[in-house]
């Protein structure tokens, strides 16, 4: 199974490592027809998105890469078109929200909660009832945060599944018919010695969203 991440291949190696963790095949692609071949698409965290893109001047958004979000958002409705799983992680969630009409906090208040600094802040989240991530681990989550932007308007379609219960700071989402997820925290790196569980459910959940691997 091919999983495409949409990133540069000098920014996405934790990406690769954990797709490869599953036993899936990273293909770290921005062109448009090789991500069509693919089975899912993963957008990694980065930069902040051009907020242009969601119709706001810059009001503390940095280290933009305005080809980038281009490539992505691109690569978001290409396979939001085929019906073909996606799954956002970090500013992968903020540019599937944007994808879908939603906007962006572009510098949160309660920044200090989240921001890296030097490494992850850990923090406790809640989770929706009967959401994907419930399943997977309960109501309560520690969780790692490394951002300092948040969704504000809920794109079309999604559903907050996940907050921060010290600021109400949306983690997670879903989409309410397509196969479409995110996670504002970083799964791909959360640390089983601060958290005793493992980022590998997510991934593991997402790739059982393909329709190959229930033939």
């Amino acid at each position: 199974m091919k999983i495409a991440i949409a990133g540069r291949k000098s920014s996405t190696a934790n990406y690769i490592r954990y797709v490869a963790s599953a036993g899936a095949e990273a293909i770290v692609t921005l062109n448009q027809g090789e991500i069509a071949e693919c089975d899912a698409l993963l957008l990694p965290g980065g930069g902040d998105i051009n907020p242009a893109f969601f119709g706001k001047k810059n009001c503390g958004s940095r280290n933009i890469d305005t080809e980038l979000d281009i490539l992505q958002l691109q690569a978001f409705i290409l396979c939001m078109k085929k019906g073909i799983p996606i799954l956002g992680i970090c500013k992968g969630m903020q540019i599937i929200n944007v994808g879908l009409g939603g906007t962006i906090l572009q510098d949160l208040p309660t920044a200090f909660l989240h921001r890296y600094e030097s490494c992850d802040q850990y923090h406790t989240s809640r989770i929706a009832e009967n959401s994907w991530l419930e399943a997977l681990y309960g109501r309560e989550l520690v969780i790692n945060s490394a951002h300092h932007q948040a969704i504000d308007k809920a794109g079309r379609g999604l559903s907050i599944v996940q907050y921060c219960p010290l600021d109400n700071c949306p983690e997670a989402i879903a989409h309410d018919s397509l196969p479409i997820l995110g996670v504002q925290w970083h799964p791909e790196r959360l640390r089983e010695n601060r958290t005793n569980l493992s980022g590998e459910k997510v991934l593991l959940y997402f790739l059982s969203l393909i329709p190959s691997c229930h033939q």
